[in-house]
C-alpha cells in the first residue's frame, strides 16, 4: 500500500462529510422556513456526488496541489467550494430572518460536527485495547481531521463577504440601504476571497488578513472544542 493513501483517505472523508453535511443543512433549513427549491431540485440531500462542483471541488483545488507540489514541494494554500444548494428567498415565510437561519445553518450543522467528533473520541479511546493499532490510529486522525475541517470551513464561512454564509447573514441584519448595498457586492464576492486567500499574501509585503485570522481563530475554536468535549486545552 502507498504509504500516504491512508492519511489522504482521512483528509478527504473528513473534509468530504463536513462540506456535504454544511450544504445538506442549507437545504433543510431553507425546508422548514417554507422553502422547497433544493429538495425540488434534487440537491436535499447526503449524497456528497450532489455537491461536487467541476470547477470549485476537482479542478481548482487539483490545480492548486499539483502547482504546489511541482514548485514548492509542499501545499500551503487549498481553496475550493461545493455546488451551493439553491434557495429561493421568495418561497420562505419570512424573507429576511429566513435567510440568516438558512445562512447560519451551514456553520452551525459544523460547529455541531466538529464537538460531535470530539465526543465520539472518547469511546473509540476505551474499545482501543481490543482493535488492531493501525485502526486506532487511523481512526483518531480522522477524528482529528473531521474536529479541524469542521472548524476551518464553519468560520471560513462566516466570513462576512456575499456570497460567503457570513455576508448573507450580515445582509439580513444591517438596515435596508447598508444591506443592499453589501448584497451588490455578491457577484464580486468569490473573487475577493480568492484574491485575499491565494494572491495578496503572494504580493510584495505579504499581507495575509484573513489566513491570520482564520489561524487565530480557528486555534481558539480547535481549544474550545477539546475542552468542551473533555480533552483540556
Amino acid at each position: 500500500m502507498i504509504d500516504w493513501l491512508p492519511d489522504l483517505a482521512a483528509a478527504v472523508l473528513a473534509a468530504v462529510l463536513a462540506i456535504t453535511l454544511h450544504e445538506a443543512a442549507h437545504g433543510y433549513a431553507a425546508l422548514a422556513e417554507g422553502d422547497a427549491t433544493a429538495r425540488e431540485a434534487g440537491r436535499l440531500s447526503l449524497n456528497p456526488l450532489r455537491h461536487v462542483d467541476p470547477v470549485g471541488t476537482l479542478l481548482l483545488p487539483g490545480f492548486l496541489v499539483i502547482s504546489q507540489l511541482l514548485t514548492i514541494g509542499r501545499v500551503e494554500v487549498l481553496f475550493g467550494w461545493a455546488r451551493p444548494v439553491p434557495v429561493d428567498i421568495r418561497r420562505m415565510r419570512d424573507p429576511r430572518w429566513g435567510m440568516v437561519r438558512v445562512a447560519a445553518a451551514g456553520p452551525a450543522v459544523n460547529f455541531v460536527l466538529a464537538i460531535a467528533a470530539g465526543l465520539v473520541a472518547h469511546p473509540l479511546g476505551w474499545l482501543a485495547p481490543m482493535l488492531p493499532f493501525v485502526a486506532v490510529a487511523w481512526l483518531t486522525q480522522f477524528l482529528g481531521l473531521l474536529i479541524l475541517s469542521n472548524l476551518i470551513l464553519g468560520l471560513f464561512n462566516l466570513l462576512p463577504i456575499p456570497p460567503l454564509d457570513g455576508g448573507r447573514i450580515l445582509v439580513g441584519l444591517l438596515p435596508a440601504r447598508a444591506a443592499m448595498a453589501l448584497a451588490r457586492i455578491e457577484r464580486f464576492g468569490l473573487l475577493l476571497v480568492i484574491f485575499a486567500l491565494i494572491i495578496l499574501p503572494r504580493l510584495p509585503g505579504g499581507l495575509d488578513p484573513i489566513g491570520w485570522a482564520l489561524r487565530h481563530v480557528v486555534g481558539a475554536a480547535l481549544r474550545a472544542v477539546l475542552t468542551i468535549t473533555g480533552h483540556g486545552g
